[in-house]
Order: structure tokens, then C-alpha cells, then sequence
């Protein structure tokens, strides 16, 4: 099993103990503003008569006790440990003889409502958006209709926080659910991208071959009375044919198994793909079996990158095959073109130049495919003197010049 990589330090922390945190933090602040520091005349803030008193450090540790509540139910019921934490900074500011909600205190409510809405459906965070919104709106006017002061100027920005936090936890929800879909597109597209690799594998490895066997079995099936000889010689190159077929077959699934256990080189080296060094062999087959292949190279020939390598061979099979199959001719023409910055393949022929009903074109959209997926050009189109052309131009990278 692949390893995952761990999680990063502040990611591991529980949305509940940064809200303990938070709370620990405001409470700290909310003392210290009330205390004469160093080089302050007096307090930034007037402690109230019932701060330091047994009632006040009561209702200290009930507002701690809702946070711890709250910060334990955030995770599992996020409405209600919203509530809780609501709930204690109002229970705190009793204490404080403040006008309304301060920053501070109500900075725990804030940051559960940012958690809310980025890990929660829609409707719950607009739940939750509410909730915190609506109990300032609440707070105020129950200070004005009593004839208390109340500190709207310092609500206003109270609540425009709590609007700011929420959109970043909606925005953080939407960016993580756009990264899981792009993952589960790149997911899709790479299965379909293997399996229509495997695909092309399995039609280039086999549709040649069954090709030679067909005509090795109709030309022993004519010959078998009159030249038996020659029936045989044809028979046992279908059996070679077959077994060529089944250890290219072998490879691939070598290959394939071994790509998905991740094993290592050795199993690799083993399941070695075929080349442009394969032409020749490829060519031998394919005349002995009835249909002269004529190899031309122009250039100097040389090693190119496994994918460029194994696309020209493949692209250069399946135009041979489908001369054997539906061309109707007895020669064909190979010419292999090693270029400065591309490789140029053409297989041609002086056949029916069009495709016959048993044609499925999965051959023709096979090659293309190929090519596209390596930026090269292809054609394949009847030419105009008669027969078939088939070429593609593969540019080949800097690096393999």
C-alpha cells in the first residue's frame, strides 16, 4: 500500500479545542484590558463592581463550563453547540458592564460559526449564520426597549465579522468540494485514459495476428488435398503466429499486473514492448503469409523515447493489417522517415482504397489516438491514383534528437 503523507501540525487540531483555545485567549484579554499595565494611568477598561467578586468568578466558570459544552458538541451537533457558545459570551458579559457583545467574547462564537459553515451543508450554515447574527440584533434591542445604553457602533462591527468569518468558511467548503470533484474527473479520466490504452494494446497485439492466421488457414484449407506440403508449412505458421500472439499477450498482462502491484524494474525489463526493430520481423510475417511488405528508411535510424517507439510500431501494424484484411492487394509500402525533429511513418497501397463493411474503424481511431496523444499529425484517406495511404508525423522531443 502506498504511504500517505500526514496531515500538517495545525490541521490536526480538533475544531473543539480551538475553540477552548479562543476562549482561553478572549478571557485573557478581557482581564488584562482591565487591569493597570505598565505605562498606562489607569485600565483601557473600568472593570465592573461584580468582576473580581464570588458571583462574578461563578459566572466566569458557568460561561467556561457552556464553551467546554459547546466546543464538545461543535463536531456532532453544530446548531446546538452554536447555541452553547453563544450562550457564554452573554452569561460573561453580565460581569463586564459593557453596552453590548465585545469583540473578545464573542470571538468564540465567530470562529465555530467559520468551522460551521466549512464543513456543513447550506442550509446549516445559513442556520448557523442567523443564529449569530440574530442574537446581536436580539441583544441590542433588549438593551434599548429596558433604557439601558447600548454599544451599537461596536455591534455593527461585532457582526461584521461574524459575516466575514462565515463567508471564508463557506468559501473554504466550496474550494474543498471543487477539489473533490476535479479529483474525481482526474480519477475518471485517467481509467478511461488506461482503458482505452489497454485497448489499443490488445487490438494492435491481436487484429494483426488473427490477420496472418486467417490467411495461413484459408491458403492450408485450399492447398490441404492437391499440395500437402505446402498445407503444412502454412499450419505451422499459423502455429507460430498463435504463439507469438499468446506471448505478446503474456507481456502485456506482465506488464500491467506488475504496474499495478508497483513492482520494480526486473519485472519491467521482462515485459519489454515492441519497436521500430520489430518492423522487419513484422514485414517477414505479414509477406509469408501472402502480403509482400516493402520496408523503406530514410535517415539515419536511432533510438527514440519507449512511447514515440512503440506508437510508430504500432501505427505501422495496424496499417499492414488493415491491408491484409481489407485491401485486397498483394503488396503494400513502408516507409519509416527519421527526421531531425519528427518521425514520419507511411504505409501505402494499391488496393480497393476504401474500408469494407466488416470495418469497424476502430483501427483507424486507434492510430489517431495515438498520435494525438504524442501532439503529431495523422491522415489516413484513399489516394488519388488508387489504393490507401496512411501517414503520421510524430515530433520527436529535443532531448532524443
Amino acid at each position: 500500500m502506498h504511504a500517505t503523507s500526514p496531515l500538517p501540525l495545525l490541521k490536526r487540531v480538533p475544531p473543539g479545542a480551538w475553540i477552548t483555545l479562543v476562549w482561553c485567549t478572549s478571557m485573557l484579554l478581557t482581564l488584562l484590558a482591565r487591569v493597570r499595565l505598565p505605562g498606562e494611568w489607569q485600565p483601557d477598561q473600568l472593570p465592573a463592581v461584580q468582576l473580581y467578586r464570588w458571583d462574578g468568578l461563578l459566572i466566569h466558570a458557568l460561561s467556561t463550563v457552556m464553551v467546554l459544552v459547546g466546543a464538545w458538541l461543535l463536531e456532532r451537533r453544530p446548531l446546538a453547540a452554536l447555541t452553547w457558545l453563544i450562550l457564554a459570551p452573554i452569561c460573561e458579559t453580565a460581569t463586564l458592564g459593557a453596552g453590548g457583545l465585545p469583540m473578545a467574547q464573542y470571538l468564540t462564537p465567530i470562529v465555530a460559526l467559520y468551522f460551521i459553515a466549512s464543513a456543513r451543508p447550506r442550509r446549516t450554515a445559513g442556520a448557523a449564520l442567523a443564529m449569530g447574527i440574530g442574537t446581536l440584533v436580539v441583544y441590542i434591542a433588549t438593551r434599548l426597549l429596558c433604557g439601558w445604553p447600548a454599544g451599537i457602533s461596536a455591534e455593527v462591527a461585532v457582526a461584521l465579522v461574524t459575516v466575514i468569518a462565515w463567508l471564508l468558511g463557506t468559501s473554504t467548503r466550496h474550494a474543498r468540494e471543487h477539489a473533490e470533484r476535479m479529483s474525481a474527473q482526474t480519477a475518471a479520466q485517467a481509467v478511461t485514459a488506461e482503458r482505452l490504452r489497454i485497448a489499443r494494446e490488445m487490438h494492435d497485439t491481436v487484429a494483426h495476428s488473427i490477420g496472418i492466421i486467417a490467411l495461413q488457414a484459408g491458403a492450408a484449407a485450399r492447398v490441404a488435398t492437391t499440395q500437402p506440403e505446402a498445407a503444412r508449412e502454412a499450419m505451422r505458421a499459423v502455429e507460430t503466429t498463435g504463439r507469438e500472439t499468446l506471448a505478446g499477450l503474456r507481456r502485456m498482462l506482465v506488464a500491467l499486473r506488475a504496474a499495478d502491484a508497483g513492482q520494480g524494474d526486473d519485472t519491467a525489463a521482462a515485459a519489454q514492448p515492441a519497436g521500430l526493430d520489430d518492423v522487419d520481423r513484422l514485414a517477414a510475417a505479414t509477406t509469408a503469409a501472402g502480403v509482400r511488405v516493402e520496408v523503406q528508411r530514410v535517415g539515419e535510424p536511432r533510438q527514440l523515447p519507449p512511447d514515440i517507439d512503440l506508437s510508430a510500431f504500432r501505427i505501422i501494424q495496424e496499417s499492414v493489417t488493415n491491408v491484409v484484411r481489407h485491401s485486397g492487394t498483394h503488396a503494400c509500402r513502408v516507409t519509416v522517415d527519421y527526421g531531425e525533429e519528427e518521425l514520419a511513418l507511411e504505409v501505402t497501397d494499391d488496393g480497393r482504397g476504401r474500408s469494407t463493411s466488416t470495418d469497424t474503424g476502430f483501427g483507424l481511431a486507434g492510430m489517431r489516438e495515438r498520435v494525438a496523444l504524442l501532439h503529431g499529425q495523422f491522415s489516413a484517406a484513399p489516394r488519388p491514383e488508387g489504393g490507401f495511404r496512411v501517414a503520421a508525423r510524430l515530433p520527436v522531443p529535443a532531448g532524443a534528437r
